[in-house]
């Protein structure tokens, strides 16, 4: 089988590559000359466990190669961004998926399958997707075949998830649907759940929707606990002990090209039937704000001006820090007049190691739960002017026992000043 696939990303790069290591001749294509360039000498430009030796493998096979440019297929899957708008619900952008369908559609021919991985908001494949393809004279679910297939992965395992995980099916006809699982059905050893487009487009938005709406509770119980001189993390703890009961952990907000982007899609096609999604994106947007009021009780009671920040990423061990919560910290302690360091083993562009992004500092604040920060060093608190962790995301085990740690369990207990009071207030 010949499969064109278009973006090559953080999901479509993996999703070629895996269809390329099960026998099926790929051409992955991007508008970028020096990824495509790259690819094809064996680099990769994400950081996914297993993917570089996957595409080593499949470049040996003949079975991949990535272009700038689209070529005829037998099956064309669509794995571009759909980001926010700018308007009063952000809904989805979908210029990046007609631009991909632009691209490909004179290349298409009667019996091929075109199958739209990207998220999209509700009734994009019904509303958008499908009278591009019957304006260029195709009758879809007889001469094409049209479907949403949204990937359900979690970055650092992505290559075995697209395996073994259950796949939505989300046909425009059922003749779609069964063209489409035939597809994925070559290498898919999850259950294949076949349903209509619709369906299929607000399920997957669903799931992220379901986490964000968690977090938030989870957020707002922290600065409830704060606030009133309770244990967020205890609290949260004996209430999982109830069989019927899952409160997520929280943190410094929400990130990511899901959790952050896709209720919003939900949101937009039906802002009056809402609401809660609404507020639960209020609560998880107002956590970045929040470190920072922190980050200034703390300090006021701390020597010198520098912060350290530990991760920039929205989630750990990968490399990812689109719409990462991090990076609003970031930019709020620059404006609140910090200096402030940052260390992020996974992030090329973030050159400090440990040891230099500590020295003189007089906070660490955790953002990310990398490995990597699970065990922070005395060569690290060492150096610093005086030796406290704020971790927002409950993941260090271990520190020195001269350094003060703090996390949502125990902040309301860090001794503040009439100053750093009124910060928090």
């Amino acid at each position: 089988m010949k499969i064109t696939v278009i973006g090559l990303g953080y999901i479509g790069l993996p999703t070629a590559i895996l269809f390329a290591k099960y026998g099926h001749k790929v051409t992955g294509v991007d508008l970028s000359p020096l990824m495509t360039a790259q690819l094809n000498a064996g680099f990769i430009h994400i950081e996914e466990p297993g993917l570089e030796k996957d595409l080593e493998e499949v470049l040996l096979s003949g079975n991949f190669y990535a272009s700038t440019k689209p070529v005829s297929a037998d099956v064309y899957i669509i794995a571009v961004p759909t980001p926010n708008k700018t308007d009063q619900y952000q809904s989805c952008d979908t210029s990046y998926i007609e631009a991909a369908l632009t691209s490909i559609l004179p290349y298409v021919k009667v019996s091929d399958t075109i199958i739209v991985e990207s998220t999209i908001a509700p009734r994009t494949m019904v509303d958008v997707v499908q009278p591009m393809v019957e304006k260029d004279g195709f009758a879809v679910g007889e001469d094409i075949f049209l479907a949403h297939c949204p990937e359900r992965v979690l970055p650092g395992n992505i290559m075995h998830e697209l395996v073994h995980n259950p796949r939505i099916i989300g046909g425009i006809t059922d003749a779609c649907t069964e063209k489409a699982a035939a597809v994925y059905g070559t290498f898919v050893k999850g259950e294949m759940m076949r349903t209509q487009a619709g369906e299929a487009e607000l399920s997957k938005l669903m799931e992220n929707t379901y986490r964000d709406v968690n977090i938030a509770l989870a957020n707002e119980l922290a600065k409830i606990s704060n606030h009133l001189g309770i244990n967020a993390l205890r609290v949260i703890e004996m209430a999982n002990k109830h069989p019927r009961v899952n409160i997520h952990q929280p943190g410094p907000g929400v990130g990511g090209h899901c959790l952050a982007v896709d209720p919003y899609f939900v949101i937009a096609a039906s802002p009056k039937q809402s609401p809660l999604m609404q507020t639960a994106r209020a609560v998880n947007n107002s956590m970045p704000a929040y470190v920072v009021q922190q980050v200034q009780a703390l300090m006021a009671e701390q020597e010198g001006n520098q912060v350290t920040l530990f991760g920039l990423t929205y989630k750990g061990n990968i490399d990812d820090i689109r719409e990462s919560p991090a990076m609003e910290v970031k930019d709020g302690l620059h404006k609140a007049g910090f200096e402030v360091r940052v260390f992020d083993p996974h992030v090329s562009e973030q050159p400090l190691t440990g040891e230099e992004a500590c020295e003189g500092s007089s906070l660490i604040v955790v953002l990310s739960d990398h490995n990597e920060f699970r065990n922070i060093p005395a060569n690290y608190t060492d150096r610093m002017r005086e030796a406290m962790v704020f971790d927002t995301k409950n993941i260090v085990q271990h520190v020195g026992t001269k350094v003060n740690y703090v996390n949502y369990g125990n902040l309301y207990k860090v001794k503040r000043t009439q100053k750093a009071a009124i910060v928090q207030s």
